[in-house]
Formats: C-alpha cells, sequence, structure tokens
C-alpha cells in the first residue's frame, strides 16, 4: 500500500472514531422531577426525585435545597435507587419559595451537568 492509500485510510479511521464517540454521548435530558417545576406543595414532602434519560453518577451528584440564594438542605442521593433516578430524601420545610438545584455527573462520558427546579411549600390552612 502507498503512503497515498495508507493516509486515505487513516483519515477515514479517525473520522469514524469521531463520529463513533459523538453518537455514543447522548444528550442528558431531564424526563420528570417530584416536586415538579413551580410545583406548590400543600402537604409535607419529605421525598426529592430528579429521573433522567441515562444513568448517572449518584456517588459524584447532589441535590441541594435553596431558598433564595442560601442553601437550607445539602441533600444526598440514595445509592440504592435506579440508575437514571436521583432521589433523597429532606427533613420538612417551612412554608416558602425553593428551588431544588441538581448537579449530576453522566456514566457515559462523565460530564457535569446542572439544572434548577422552582416549587413552593404553601403555608397551612
Amino acid at each position: 500500500m502507498g503512503l497515498r492509500s495508507f493516509a486515505i485510510v487513516a483519515l477515514a479511521c479517525v473520522g469514524g472514531l469521531a463520529a463513533l464517540s459523538g453518537a455514543s454521548a447522548q444528550e442528558l435530558k431531564v424526563l420528570e422531577t417530584g416536586p415538579a417545576a413551580n410545583a406548590v406543595l400543600d402537604s409535607v414532602s419529605d421525598g426529592f426525585f430528579v429521573r433522567f434519560n441515562q444513568p448517572v453518577d449518584h456517588v459524584n451528584s447532589r441535590l441541594l435545597v435553596k431558598r433564595g440564594s442560601e442553601v437550607v438542605e445539602t441533600l444526598q442521593p440514595r445509592l440504592q435507587s435506579n440508575p437514571n433516578v436521583l432521589f433523597a430524601r429532606a427533613a420538612t420545610l417551612p412554608p416558602g419559595s425553593y428551588t431544588l438545584h441538581w448537579a449530576v455527573k453522566t456514566m457515559a462520558d462523565a460530564r457535569i451537568e446542572q439544572g434548577d427546579v422552582p416549587f413552593s411549600i404553601a403555608a397551612p390552612k
């Protein structure tokens, strides 16, 4: 095989590998959250979850409950939950507006992704 043919085959292989690596890095998507975005909870909720379209690294992922810019709860995801679900329990929160902040490390390519879910706890009636 001549040098030119070798170069063409080498470039084709490199291009194929690049295409394969791009195809395997699926975009992380949130499928469901608890509480849902902008939900107003009128009962005591002690569980929080975020369900994704692919497995996430539970050990290196975090869930935070924030009130404004203040972190009021740092939650530890349960390692026994489904591979694509971050789930954690929290103490009962007083009435007010909150944000569930999630930060996850993807299993497929070790990317760090994060997002926020606003929700409120209603005052008792």
